[in-house]
């Protein structure tokens, strides 16, 4: 073992470093590669869907490397800080250990251990048993298990894992890749007619998303988060920008892509302008991504379908926040069913992140029909943690010294965080009964969260596709519990 990170997406990979993901394009075609970087923006989507696994010196169990690796079911370990990644040099090292650029090493996303050189890979296959097993456990548990699924691909791929729905779709991925010329666009565009134009072909990118979503969970609900990140996360590096501008590397378009770069630039990105601030800040963005959702959904219904339209506002703290963009998406979707001749049934809801969110669940419950706790935020929020920053520096020493028993990006805290949400759970439901609750952060997955949220009175956890089977599995093992502890009362 050369050295070790965190497990952030399951399997096991065997390949030759490359140190980009445009390298990592051109060489997949000659045999499997893994992706070693420092971390990963979306702007490196192509070399992670080249590259059979991906191992990153920062970011933890949430960050950008993580969280697009689980949904693609790519092993991957992050947070591999003993790494130097010398992209110039073509190497990386490992404290006194050099291994360059084409080298094969192995990784296991199950462990997080990186290893020089192949190690023997089995693939593992599904015995028959399995379906009998989680037969039963889907007999006995009370938790629904949906998926967290952005694409159709993936969505079919959680349907035959035996999810119950979406539920969350994070609709920025569905602007990485080959398509953040066009997220591009609509950001900088400033006249209307431009504006227009973007605003059009985003449109219809995303018509084509959301009907194939829809699609293929025909007849099970479908969570549609908004746009959530802050825009700067779409643009080029500010700095790799002004030193291209410095030495007059720059064309108009790029000059004034670095004067978008700039004007979205945030100090505290994460506490900064996205989620419902975005959508009330550029509202033609949201506006759009709701008339392609009721658009999807009016053809689906034309064509025999039974979609199930939930609408997510994320990162609301503030009662009038969610009012003010909900209002807006009912005007959308009145339009499109007066424009269709259909009525297009659907539900709002809105996430629970901020403490001030679970504290005023109440309020908020007045206008959801649904709330849904994106325990990563939360949990990042409740201790004033960065969460990219902290778990591969802090989390072992604070597990080695008894200072936490886990890591709570990987459980699920249930004295702090677990309060909070008892808190907003119990407020929200004096609101409105019949108002569902859900989990959407990484927790859904875990085996050890599922029985606290379980026991909490959760109605769904939503997971990664890889995940879902083992949530399954979670869920009746939490039900099996509540019935020895009423048995033994």
């Amino acid at each position: 073992v050369l050295t070790s990170g965190l497990a952030v997406s399951p399997g096991a990979a065997v390949g030759r470093v490359v140190l980009s993901a445009d390298d990592a394009v051109a060489q997949a075609s000659t045999g499997d590669v893994i992706l070693v970087t420092t971390e990963t923006s979306p702007d490196d989507l192509h070399g992670i869907i080249a590259a059979c696994g991906l191992l990153t010196s920062r970011g933890g169990l949430v960050s950008h490397a993580a969280i697009v690796a689980r949904g693609m079911g790519k092993p991957a370990v992050c947070g591999a800080a003993a790494i130097e990644v010398d992209v110039e040099g073509g190497v990386l090292r490992v404290g006194d250990v050099t291994v360059r650029a084409g080298a094969v090493i192995s990784i296991d996303g199950t462990t997080g251990d990186v290893v020089v050189g192949a190690v023997p890979v089995t693939v593992a296959t599904e015995p028959p048993e399995l379906d009998v097993l989680l037969g039963w456990a889907d007999e006995l548990r009370q938790l629904e298990v949906r998926a967290n699924a952005d694409t159709p691909q993936d969505a079919a791929r959680a349907r035959a894992a035996g999810a119950g729905g979406i539920g969350l779709c994070r609709t920025e991925h569905q602007f990485l890749g080959d398509r953040l010329p066009l997220i591009r666009r609509v950001i900088l565009a400033d006249g209307s007619a431009s504006n227009a134009a973007a605003l059009a072909e985003l449109h219809a990118v995303q018509v084509a998303d959301f009907t194939g979503i829809l699609e293929a969970m025909d007849g099970l609900p479908v969570t549609i988060r908004l746009l959530d990140p802050p825009l700067h996360e779409f643009l080029p590096d500010v700095g790799e920008l002004a030193v291209a501008d410095a030495a007059g590397e720059l064309d108009d378009d790029r000059r004034a892509m670095l004067q978008l770069a700039r004007q979205w630039a945030e100090h505290n990105p994460m506490l900064g302008i996205r989620g419902v601030r975005l959508g009330l800040l550029r509202p033609d963005i949201y506006r759009t991504q709701v008339r392609a959702l009721a658009e999807a959904a009016a053809a689906r219904l034309e064509a025999g379908g039974d979609p199930r339209v939930e609408v997510m506002i994320p990162l609301v703290s503030i009662s009038a926040e969610l009012a003010d963009v909900l209002a807006d998406v009912r005007e959308v979707f009145d339009e499109v069913s007066a424009a269709s001749g259909i009525s297009i049934p659907w539900l709002a809801g809105t996430m629970i992140e901020t403490p001030r969110a679970a504290l005023v669940a109440n309020e908020l419950a007045e206008l959801a029909q649904f709330i849904s706790f994106g325990t990563n935020d939360l949990t990042q929020m409740t201790y004033g943690l960065s969460r990219d920053d902290v778990e591969s520096a802090l989390m072992p020493t604070y597990e080695l010294r008894g200072i936490l028993d886990a890591d709570p990006f990987a459980t699920v805290d249930t004295i702090g965080v677990g309060e909070l949400m008892r808190l907003a759970i119990e407020s929200a439901r004096e609101t409105r009964p019949d108002v569902e609750v859900g989990v959407c952060g990484e927790h859904g997955g875990d085996p050890d969260s599922i029985a606290f949220f379980a026991r909490l009175g959760i109605d769904y956890v939503s997971c990664s596709p890889a995940r879902i089977r083992t949530a399954r599995l979670a869920a009746a093992h939490a039900a099996l519990g509540e019935q020895v502890t009423d048995a033994s009362r």
